[in-house]
């Protein structure tokens, strides 16, 4: 295998080692999927990417992703530091928007010059199977009445799936728990394989919303930054007007839980029954180095 430079970058934080860890790889054409997914493996961060040409290909860059467990054909963070990386380390100019050819999709990155996010736009979301709170609650070890009733508990896709679920307090939050063999039983029958928690109760006042994603199947217990499930949490937000309006612009927070504090902006509309998402964060090289 020939020498492989790669990047560490934090994606979705404010300052350094915060946010969710990616892992990206160029001159990943000669790479086999075994090889990448042995390479991802070895990482150990909830998703690796690998920059498969430096050339454009329809207008974009072909992408692979890769958690510990498995290749999956979109996630957030991953789409938002690889775009970064290919901005910043390959054609390196300011360019204001970044295409991503995923196995999902053209995914466009858009750079903001004032705050200093990236923005992708995610793929309508696509709503599926609900659940019931009896069902849902004894696979996070906590009571179904910790469950906001208000608002089903859906899975959505934005990408890739996820299943939506709404808490009342922030102490739910806290003390919910994937038990691991409810939790593979459940999803053997089930198109999603992460589940999302979320409630109104922040820690810091800016924000809006509080999020947990929980993804044993992926090779990761817990996801510090979600792009993905967040991206499906906004359309969720915005199809059961959640806030009571048809768009939102939110500030949710993330990974708090296991010391990786995040923070990502959601942005989301009905548009004559079409939502529209997108979700925006920083990211921020902290190594490079090269694989032999």
């Amino acid at each position: 295998m020939k020498k492989l430079p790669f990047y560490i970058v934090d994606v979705f934080a404010e300052e350094k080692y915060a946010g969710n860890q990616l892992a990206v790889f160029r001159s990943a054409d000669t790479l086999s999927g075994i090889e990448m997914q042995l390479i991802a493996k070895e990482m150990n961060y909830s998703e690796t990417t690998f920059i498969i040409s430096e050339r454009k290909r329809k207008g974009g860059y072909d992408v692979r992703i890769f958690t510990p467990g498995e290749e999956v054909p979109f996630a957030g963070h991953p789409t938002l530091g690889t775009a970064h990386i290919i901005r910043n380390e390959i054609i390196k100019r300011a360019a204001d928007k970044i295409l991503l050819n995923l196995k999902a999709g053209q995914i466009p990155v858009s750079f903001s010059v004032d705050d200093g996010n990236c923005w992708m736009v995610q793929n309508e979301p696509e709503f599926g199977k609900k659940f019931q709170p009896n069902k849902i609650a004894p696979i996070l070890g906590i009571r179904a009445d910790d469950i906001d009733e208000r608002f089903p508990i859906e899975e959505v896709s934005t990408g890739l799936p996820h299943i939506i679920v709404p808490l009342k307090t922030l102490d739910d939050l806290r003390r919910a728990d994937t038990e691991r063999n409810k939790y593979f039983d459940l999803i053997k029958d089930t198109r999603a394989k992460s589940i999302l928690i979320f409630c109104p109760e922040v820690r810091d006042k800016q924000n809006n919303i509080s999020v947990r994603v929980f993804g044993d199947y992926y090779g990761i217990h817990e996801d510090p930054a979600t792009g993905s499930g967040n991206g499906c949490l906004a359309g969720y937000l915005v199809k059961h007007r959640y806030f009571g309006s048809s768009v939102i612009d939110i500030r949710s927070e993330q990974g708090h839980e296991i010391g990786r504090p995040s923070l990502l902006f959601l942005r989301a509309g009905d548009m004559d029954g079409r939502i529209n998402v997108s979700v925006g964060g920083k990211a921020i090289i902290i190594a490079r180095g090269e694989f032999i």
